[in-house]
């Protein structure tokens, strides 16, 4: 179906870069399982498929509804979000520069630091909420920036436009982790970026059971570069897992909606608990970035970051009492996922660096699901006690 760009968000995800099947009226894209394409004379393809590393009619449907929802001009699909990632960094050269938001998820600083550092890549961890320290961190040879707003995992609200402007003073692209938002609440490129990088696993995804990555961009150039690499890398996901994809799109902005609004819920309502340390959710004014968040968000999301009083031991005993909340790794599911960072998502980090962020033994996060929110709030408050 052929749709403007004038449609909104909830007619794009269920519209954009998909057509009933022509051959069948099938309204759902066909899952093309082939890993080669018939050609009319060597050379002469049909289309633009001849392999499916290269590309597949799946892929591409997936590719293209991404690209309407972020507003940008190409989507580019991967096995997995770090495989995203990494297609960013292929497109540096040994003694280029990046400027790395300091607080990323542990698989980002795992693979920047022990991946491409060793090939020559210089990186500078930086608090991007503090934009004298990001300007003083710019180098001539910096090449990227690179942005995850809200932080994984203490939810710090990094202002998209101010740090592209800065990093585009340095000539360097700008990069954004998208993944904690999604489309649905906030989109990097309309605020100066240059990529948005998504763990489609995650919030996209939805349910829990396909692992996948997104690069979107509008400009050509990067997105020739970036096409180049997935080709020559063929990180690129199954076609199963790319119509899981499609079919989570659909769902998406309803879904979001519903995170939001538990996730408010529970973070007030954890605020107010007398065993709670302190509460980090960019939806309340408490948030040391909330006037940013409501700036350049939609809606504040699903994820929740909690302090507990006491140490570890409490920790442990929460992480596993609660019924409902399932402890486990990944987040964006529709069911709630709760998780100890310095044990699990963070323990590549090292412990001097976890220190400093403030990822300390009891501080636990919460990814909220869409059950019931009065259940949620009941077993929260059945496993702090």
């Amino acid at each position: 179906m052929n749709i403007d760009n004038s449609a909104r968000f909830g007619t794009k995800a269920i519209h954009a870069g998909q057509s009933p099947d022509p051959s069948t009226g099938a309204i759902c894209t066909p899952i093309y399982q082939t890993s080669t394409f018939v050609q009319k004379s060597p050379g002469e393809i049909i289309g633009e498929y001849d392999y499916s590393r290269a590309a597949n009619p799946t892929r591409t449907a997936l590719e293209a509804n991404l690209a309407a929802l972020e507003g940008g001009k190409h989507g580019l699909i991967y096995s997995s979000g770090v495989a995203a990632t990494g297609a960013v960094l292929h497109l540096l050269k040994s003694g280029d520069h990046v400027v790395l938001c300091d607080d990323v998820y542990g698989g980002t600083n795992r693979l920047f630091h022990k991946v491409f550092q060793q090939l020559g890549i210089e990186i500078t961890l930086v608090d991007m909420t503090d934009h004298d320290a990001a300007k003083s961190a710019m180098r001539p040879n910096t090449k990227l920036v690179w942005i995850e707003t809200p932080t994984n995992p203490t939810l710090k609200v990094i202002d998209i436009a101010v740090m592209a402007e800065i990093g585009k003073r340095a000539g360097a692209m700008v990069c954004v982790d998208n993944t904690f938002c999604s489309p649905y609440l906030q989109n990097p490129l309309a605020l100066g970026a240059d990529i948005v990088c998504h763990s489609l696993t995650k919030y996209i995804g939805g349910h829990s059971d396909a692992i996948g990555g997104a690069l979107i961009t509008s400009d050509d150039e990067i997105h020739k570069k970036l096409k180049f690499v997935q080709l020559s890398e063929g990180a690129v996901p199954g076609i199963q897992e790319c119509f899981l994809f499609l079919r989570s799109t659909k769902t998406l902005h309803v879904r979001m909606d519903r995170h939001c609004e538990n996730a408010e819920k529970v973070a007030r309502h954890l605020e107010a608990h007398t065993k709670v340390e302190k509460v980090v959710y960019p939806g309340l004014t408490s948030h040391p970035q909330h006037a940013v968040a409501k700036k350049q968000m939609r809606g504040f999301g699903g994820m929740v970051t909690i302090y507990l009083k006491g140490g570890l031991g409490e920790s442990r005993k929460m992480l596993e009492t609660v019924k409902i909340f399932a402890l486990a790794e990944s987040l964006g599911g529709v069911e709630s996922l709760i998780e100890h960072p310095g044990i699990m998502t963070h323990a590549s980090v090292p412990a001097d660096q976890r220190k400093k962020l403030g990822i300390a033994d009891n501080l636990v996060r919460l990814s909220v699901g869409i059950e019931d929110v009065d259940d949620l709030i009941a077993d929260l408050d059945r496993a702090i006690g």
